[in-house]
């Protein structure tokens, strides 16, 4: 995992303590505001917000005025109507909440979601003509139909009337439907930009309804989860609705939603924007992604609490069929990443497998994506030769204008900067990947790979008291542009190290000018880390209170420890040292000895060496090898000495080493027998000078 770049904001101290006084708020929370711009205690309470006043009139959204009408008169004549949503949590929470309304004002609604696995996204025209044979005479699209103007125009000619409501993207041009009812419609003065698909579809029932506050009351919790599914922003109208949905959830009055929530173990727990991200959204999703959406909109629908059961268990099982899935290809990619990857050359990465699930690649996409920080693309061969790939990137390279410089060997792409699908033919993949590298060597920078940890403030010791650390829950929901705050103390002692679930993870304790913390650094293990016991660090956390055996208490939750400045200085020293050394500069007797192993301290570097490399390499952050070593073999092993060690190998023919780019990276030589480093040359000079 790469090194982050962190940015720490600065907020005026002077702004913060007005901000206190006048509006109120505790120091941590008033710092927070301020770093991000929020300054004055008119724009704070403006910015937190929660009033159900902020919610706009959906009849300012274009086109609301014509789909109204359109849809009470189908729902009064009795005619078919077809709700067609999407797969993801979004588009299925939408698809549930328009057809359960229409359904008790007395409409004839059905709904249709495509099979991801054989439809894919979107409209499709064999969709609109077996729906029409179905009896269909309006269709109702929710979070899709924006750019499908072919289809929609063939349903407009089978004799269905058509309204969309959508959130995407618009062409130039728009579909004629009856009703376009989309805030990204370039006529459209809507004043939030940025509902989700359940929003739009939120809006429309409203408009419907014309009580906002009634349709809130009833679908809240629904809209809440689609909406930060869809990881949209949690601010203005969204924020609202988020806050609502999570109050609502807790006691909620959809079936299918609480029994979801109980097999999840959620049911009496607090909830929050995370339970939504981490816990049901991954459900609910898995069922589109093993092409089974229906599941998920037949729980939100019935009523029924045994057929709920029944459903939010098979939920619950296709999520773990995913996950098998998932980890599946994720290992298949990282075996084959340790032959073919350079971390420190490659700018994106390109593979491809026979048989991946379609439906699990994007999400292996992320997390390879945020493993090694850099864009990549997997794609799934099928046994006919046709390859169907997803892509995931980072700020500051745009995926889609990388695939846009490859479309001709391209059969279909789309998405955005950070996110996008493509069909390719097997034979053209090899072309591909080399099209693509190419474009991030033009277009994109080593440098500019590297992510960015951004923290609202620098915090002492005595701010962080459980009143001050509970006033921030001022600041939730949290989501898109309203992140949980990430606060950062500096030249902290590492007092213990604590691995726990099989070094999954790591409990610390960090003392900082005699205050005792523990801290918890979820997915990184002792073995991972580049300090030791005794080590300054500097640490970036999320703040939380943890409550054990009835005793509260601080806990922070690291989201990224460096070494603090002056453990690099003592580096640096040693280093001079060493590179005197390696320049046959004198030494005294006692630099000497700072940088002469021992047996036990060559064999502790070539053991870690041998066991952590993989295929023969092995790549580090420059400066933490010597302190893993040291951490695991309990000997005091310093960076000086860590290359003495390597230098010895290196002589002896076992090892070959290089840096880069602040990377250490080391290839193991094959070697056959035993290595006789006795007569090092290496050793022996530091032997002579040591005396």
């Amino acid at each position: 995992m790469k090194t982050k770049r962190w940015v720490i904001a600065t907020p005026d101290r002077a702004c913060v303590d007005a901000l206190s006084r006048e509006g109120g708020y505790a120091p941590l929370t008033a710092a927070v505001l301020t770093a991000r711009g929020i300054d004055t205690s008119q724009a704070a309470a403006a910015y937190l917000s929660c009033d159900r006043a902020g919610l706009h009139d959906p009849f300012l959204l274009a086109d609301m005025d014509k789909a109204v009408p359109v849809i009470r008169g189908a729902v009064e004549r009795g005619e078919h109507i077809v709700v067609y949503g999407d797969y993801d949590v979004d588009g299925v929470t939408a698809t549930c909440i328009l057809v359960d309304y229409l359904r008790s004002k007395g409409a004839v609604c059905e709904y249709y979601i495509p099979n991801r696995l054989r439809e894919g996204y979107g409209l499709s025209r064999e969709a609109m003509e077996k729906l029409y044979e179905q009896g269909t005479r309006l269709l109702i699209t929710v979070d899709s139909g924006i750019t499908a103007d072919e289809e929609i125009a063939a349903a407009r000619e089978l004799g269905m009337r058509v309204v969309i409501t959508d959130h995407h993207e618009c062409h130039d041009t728009l579909p004629e439907a009856d009703a376009v009812v989309d805030y990204k419609r370039p006529d459209c003065a809507y004043p939030f930009d940025s509902l989700a698909g359940v929003g739009v579809a939120f809006k429309l029932i409203c408009a419907l309804e014309g009580d906002a506050d009634a349709v809130l009351d009833r679908y809240a919790d629904l809209i809440a989860l689609g909406t930060v599914a869809d990881v949209m922003p949690i601010v203005g109208e969204n924020r609202i609705i988020v806050a609502e949905g999570l109050k609502k959830m807790a006691s909620t009055s959809n079936t299918g939603l609480e029994m979801l929530l109980r097999e999840a173990g959620m049911k009496h727990k607090r909830l929050t924007s995370s339970t939504i991200s981490f816990v049901l959204a991954p459900r609910i999703n898995a069922a589109g992604r093993m092409g089974q959406a229906e599941l998920a909109a037949e729980l939100f629908l019935t009523h029924d609490p045994v057929r709920a059961q029944e459903l939010a268990a098979r939920l619950c099982e296709q999520n773990k069929h995913r996950q098998h899935e998932e980890n599946e290809i994720l290992t298949q990619a990282l075996t084959r990443l340790r032959k073919e990857y350079n971390p420190l050359e490659d700018k994106i990465i390109v593979l491809a497998g026979k048989g991946w699930h379609h439906g699990v690649i994007g999400i292996v996409c992320s997390r390879l994506c945020d493993r090694y920080g850099c864009p990549v693309v997997l794609i799934s061969i099928d046994e006919d030769g046709t390859g169907k790939g997803s892509g995931r990137s980072v700020k500051g390279f745009n995926l889609f204008e990388a695939l846009s410089s490859c479309s001709d060997l391209l059969e279909r792409y789309g998405g955005h900067e950070l996110a996008a699908g493509l069909t390719v033919s097997a034979d053209k993949v090899d072309a591909l990947r080399a099209c693509l590298r190419d474009y991030a060597e033009k277009h994109v920078s080593m440098a500019e790979l590297i992510p960015q940890q951004n923290i609202d403030c620098m915090v002492r010791p005595e701010w962080l008291t459980i009143p001050n650390i509970e006033a921030l829950s001022v600041l939730e929901p949290y989501g898109m542009r309203n992140p949980e705050p990430v606060f950062c103390m500096k030249d902290m002692v590492v007092e213990d190290i604590t691995p726990i679930s099989s070094d999954r993870h790591v409990r610390l304790t960090l003392v900082k000018d005699g205050a005792r913390f523990s801290a918890m650094w979820f997915g990184t293990g002792a073995g991972g880390l580049g300090f030791v016991e005794g080590n300054l660090v500097d640490a970036a956390f999320h703040l939380e209170v943890n409550e054990f055996r009835g005793r509260r208490s601080v806990q922070l939750t690291v989201c990224d420890i460096q070494l603090s400045e002056c453990e690099h200085l003592a580096d640096q020293k040693l280093l001079n040292i060493y590179n005197t050394y390696m320049a046959d500069g004198p030494l005294t007797a006692r630099e000497a000895r700072l940088l002469l192993p021992d047996r036990k301290d060559l064999v502790a570097v070539w053991r870690h060496i041998v066991c952590r490399a993989e295929d023969g390499r092995l790549s580090v952050p420059d400066g933490a090898l010597s302190r893993r070593v040291a951490w695991e073999s309990r000997r005091d092993i310093n960076i000086g000495k860590l290359f003495v060690c390597l230098d010895v190998f290196s002589e002896s023919g076992l090892i070959s080493y290089h840096f880069k780019e602040g990377m250490l990276n080391i290839l193991l030589k094959p070697y056959e027998g035993k290595a006789d480093i006795s007569g090092s040359v290496v050793l022996a000079t530091l032997q002579s000078m040591a005396g």
